[in-house]
């Protein structure tokens, strides 16, 4: 998952469980006139959670009633409207430009308003409040296990590659087909090749070797970055931030844009996630979403195969965004379980909208077929 967040350190993660409080990192990257404030009032359309005018004292149905009465009927689009529209967007998601994602992002909102993207924004979320270890665990959520990935999948495979590299050698200079000399000339080129790789690539190269070597060594893997990315792209998508690409291999990243050390991934329209950030000024409901996506591949992972290997990025992400903030370990703590609960209720009511999508993304499926696909699982759903 890619979503810009401010410059940050290489701290380790520990939200969930207690640790000292921490201000280096945030005094590094935030001046006074910089730091994040975040909105007293925060929102959740659904949920059971308290709203503005909740905290004014006046009633939230009352309120609805007055609105709707006071606003004119949004037209809904006719189906050759919508699939218009939608094609608009398609091309507007493979775009370049300052202004794309914000041109993306308002006509997603549209689309919604007018009934085509029904499910866009629309998803019944838990209420939000401090909840603790237990309450957690009462909802068969293990948080020790949540947010520590270990990748031993591809540790494994760079192992095997490893291995292979040095039989190989070995095969070769037994079998007389290189000697010694040859052997040690061998080995210096490459430990050079891999330095420049280094240098130049960030290690790219090295990546996607042991990344496309994972997929043929390991018939699980692609299964699990498949569902991964799709639980990012599903819990965007439900929450109102609309992806923009993504990428399961860096192979084929590669291969289409001849782009090294990018590994798998989803993009977002988050201009105005970034707007707010260099603005100095963060609303809770931003944090919120930026929270739960954040949070949604680990969950995935977790969530389908009892332990997560990838995300640790994002899980560091977002603690250093937290740090950033200068939330105190318990306001951290409160944001993190919120967000962990909250991903998972998502996660676990639309299970089979997650396979399907993740079948979609496998099969290289582009943004909107993957919005089409989600749209027409969940029609006339009264649960989203």
């Amino acid at each position: 998952m890619h979503l810009a967040t401010a410059p940050v350190s290489h701290a380790p993660a520990a939200a969930l469980q207690p640790r000292p409080a921490t201000a280096g990192s945030a005094a590094r990257h935030w001046t006074s006139s910089q730091r994040v404030r975040l909105t007293a009032a925060w929102r959740q359309p659904r949920g059971g959670v308290a709203t503005r005018a909740e905290a004014d004292g006046s009633s939230p149905a009352a309120t609805d009633d007055a609105a709707a009465s006071a606003a004119p009927a949004v037209p809904q689009l006719s189906p050759a409207e919508a699939k218009q529209k939608l094609a608009e967007l398609d091309k507007l998601l493979a775009s370049e430009g300052p202004q794309v994602e914000a041109q993306a992002a308002s006509l997603a909102a549209t689309l919604h308003e007018r009934g085509a993207l029904r499910a866009f924004g629309a998803a019944s979320q838990v209420p939000k409040r401090a909840y603790s270890l237990q309450e957690l665990r009462l909802n068969k959520i293990q948080p020790e296990q949540f947010l520590a990935p270990k990748d031993t999948t591809l540790s494994s495979v760079r192992n095997i590659v490893q291995g292979s590299y040095l039989a190989g050698l070995t095969a070769a200079y037994f079998g007389q087909l290189l000697d010694l000399t040859q052997i040690v000339q061998v080995v210096i080129l490459t430990a050079f090749l891999l330095t420049v790789d280094q240098v130049a690539n960030a290690g790219g190269f090295e990546a996607l070797l042991v990344d496309t070597a994972g997929r043929v060594v390991n018939r699980t893997y692609g299964r699990r970055v498949a569902l991964h990315e799709a639980g990012h792209f599903l819990v965007a998508y439900l929450l109102g931030l609309l992806p923009r690409g993504y990428t399961l291999s860096s192979l084929d990243l590669f291969l289409r844009k001849r782009q090294l050390n990018v590994q798998a991934g989803c993009q977002f329209c988050d201009s105005a996630f970034q707007a707010e950030v260099a603005s100095g000024k963060l609303t809770s409901s931003s944090l919120d979403t930026y929270s739960c996506v954040a949070l949604a591949g680990v969950a995935t992972e977790w969530l389908r195969f009892g332990h997560a290997e990838g995300g640790l990025a994002d899980v560091m992400q977002l603690d250093r965004l937290l740090q950033a903030l200068r939330f105190t370990q318990a306001k951290a703590d409160a944001q993190v379980r919120w967000s962990v609960l909250n991903v998972v209720t998502l996660l676990r009511r639309h299970e089979a909208t997650h396979d399907a999508l993740a079948d979609a993304m496998a099969r290289g499926a582009s943004v909107v077929e993957c919005i089409e696909l989600i749209e027409q699982r969940l029609a006339g759903s009264s649960d989203i």
